[in-house]
């Protein structure tokens, strides 16, 4: 990774640049997660989009994989130390989108 923007909220921006990656950081809180969970959990992700920001949040530090030598393949991912100090910030996301829903509920 490059030089971090001087800005502390652009550097936080950076690390969840997309919908994808705050999802998987909210899956991973529970604990440790094949691969094949993760894209169940996350919804509708193609397995190229999820693959490319599990490589790129690795590379963050966000998250570890570990590859296991079994047949058939066993890789688990699970967030780093780095990734669960996020747990304050989807904490706040969480509480900010359930107060907008609860204030804008559609008839």
């Amino acid at each position: 990774m490059n030089q971090l923007p001087n800005c502390p909220v652009e550097t936080t921006l950076l690390f969840l640049t997309n919908r994808w990656r705050v999802l998987i950081i909210r899956d991973l809180m529970s604990g440790k997660k094949r691969f094949g969970e993760l894209k169940k959990s996350v919804g509708s992700i193609s397995q190229k989009v999820l693959t490319e920001n599990l490589k790129a949040m690795e590379q963050y530090q966000l998250l570890t994989r570990t590859a296991y030598p079994e047949v058939p393949p066993r890789v688990e991912y699970e967030l780093t130390e780095i990734g669960y100090s996020l747990a304050p910030v989807l904490e706040s996301l969480s509480d900010w989108g359930h107060t907008y829903q609860t204030k804008n509920k559609r008839v």
